[in-house]
């Protein structure tokens, strides 16, 4: 390996010990880059890996709020602040058990890249809280209720807006917060300081939301499939399909697979996996939708009910079909594993792309790229969520709202590009056909030259 990314992965692992999921998104990338740093010296000269792996800012904070019992009770809040050389930071909020420094750092370093390759002038950040809005701090089994998830929102706004603002780092949703919880941090924000400005994004469409918004990261990923398969003179009709997860992302693959006429075989959730021989019909994925958007329940709780869908408790999707062509792992970090790499190229898969940040295991990874199959690592095929909420945020500055159909060819633009930077960088450094060798090179070489240009 080149000695300089050699040096810096080393300074990562010392100083970082612990943060395991940190250190290997680090890894992930900086091993690619050996091609781009052997010809630019400079980088090496003005410290530009060095200064990539640390953030440029970490917030955290305690969010303290009060219970439906009057109980207080108290979480912790954070934003990694990443990198802002190409533009103000941007990236999801998430309130999770598992969130923890190491996550955000991990989820903050992909979303620089991310942002890079959608073309659009947007830096890298990433914050959250390991608040639980789906376990009651009071009650076992409920969740917490509507304004009991407002006023931790509200408490967590009162202190994340010292540090956000529509020029300086524009903050969207992530797991667990969707619609509801950007309306309530929203409203705190606006109250606090007493201006209207697009300082989220994932907005409901009465106060400033896009059209599209909520399908964009599962449609991207769709879109970044077909641009896959066009290389090879396919389509994506016909093919089966297998998802992991239930919610935003893999609802919105699922829909577009369907509409371009693929079978999409099954879905997931901490409860456990549902299977669909005959593939998942509209009316079923709409009413799997409405459990998780509106009743906020499980697949466990309605799967016995669907008609010819089985369902399995706390199953993977990747080994419940006999043949599968294409994956979507679309739930979380490291949920497909080397085991569930191998399963899947047995039963004849040709494409995986990544809907969730991360779901591959690094073995699960080299599995893909050693099969030399179609592998569009996440920061590449699921950076259409990030990108249309950029659009989101053109949107707000105009005091505009486009149609559905400007937004999303705008999105299909967007994911053709990111796949054609990501292919041509590839090609070019000579690893012809491997995604992830080229979108972390054109991701990481705007981002690069930017800090050149900016000093240090």
């Amino acid at each position: 390996m080149n000695q300089y990314i050699q040096s810096v992965l080393d300074f990562v692992r010392q100083h970082n010990s612990g943060q395991a999921e940190f250190i290997q998104a680090v890894e992930e990338v900086l091993t690619t880059l050996e091609p781009v740093v052997a010809v630019h010296p400079e980088y090496e000269a003005e410290g530009i890996l060095e200064r990539l792996v640390e953030p440029e800012r970490i917030i955290l904070f305690r969010v303290p709020w009060v219970d439906d019992k009057g109980i207080v009770r108290v979480n912790r809040g954070y934003r990694v602040q990443f990198n802002s050389a190409i533009g103000p930071y941007k990236g999801g909020l998430r309130f999770d058990p598992s969130v923890n420094l190491s996550v955000l750092k991990f989820l903050g370093f992909e979303q620089i890249f991310k942002n890079s390759l959608t073309t659009l002038p947007l830096g890298g950040a990433k914050g959250g809280s390991d608040f639980n809005p789906k376990q009651s701090p009071h009650t076992p089994g409920l969740r917490c209720s509507d304004r009991e998830v407002m006023r931790f929102c509200q408490s967590f706004m009162t202190e994340l807006q010292h540090h956000i603002g529509p020029n300086t780092d524009v903050p969207a949703g992530d797991m667990n917060v969707g619609g509801r919880e950007i309306g309530y941090l929203f409203g705190q924000y606006k109250r606090i300081s007493n201006e209207w400005s697009g300082v989220l994004t994932g907005k409901a469409l009465s106060f400033g939301g896009s059209l599209i918004r909520p399908e964009a990261t599962g449609y991207g990923c769709v879109y970044f499939a077909e641009n896959m398969l066009a290389t090879k003179k396919r389509t994506i009709e016909g093919l089966d399909c297998v998802i992991s997860g239930s919610g935003n992302v893999a609802s919105y693959a699922a829909e577009k697979l369907v509409t371009l006429g693929a079978r999409v075989l099954t879905l997931s959730d901490r409860s456990g996996a549902i299977y669909a021989p005959k593939g998942l019909s509209p009316e079923t994925l709409k009413f799997l939708r409405q459990l998780k958007e509106v009743r906020r329940g499980e697949l466990s709780e309605v799967a016995p009910d669907l008609p010819g869908v089985t369902f399995y408790p706390g199953a993977k999707v990747w080994q419940l079909a006999d043949h599968v062509d294409c994956a979507f792992p679309c739930a979380r970090q490291n949920e497909l594993d080397g085991q569930d790499a191998a399963d899947l190229l047995k039963k004849g898969c040709t494409l995986v792309a990544e809907g969730a940040n991360m779901p591959s295991t690094p073995a699960a990874v080299e599995a893909f790229l050693s099969a030399k199959i179609l592998y569009a690592p996440g920061k590449a095929a699921n950076a259409g969520g990030v990108a249309t909420s950029g659009l989101e945020m053109s949107q707000n500055s105009e005091r505009l709202a486009w149609s559905a159909k400007t937004v999303d060819d705008k999105l299909r633009e967007i994911m053709a590009a990111i796949h054609e930077n990501a292919r041509a960088a590839a090609a070019e450094y000579g690893h012809e056909g491997n995604y992830v060798m080229g979108a972390n090179i054109a991701g990481f070489v705007k981002v690069a030259n930017a800090m050149l240009a900016q000093g240090i």
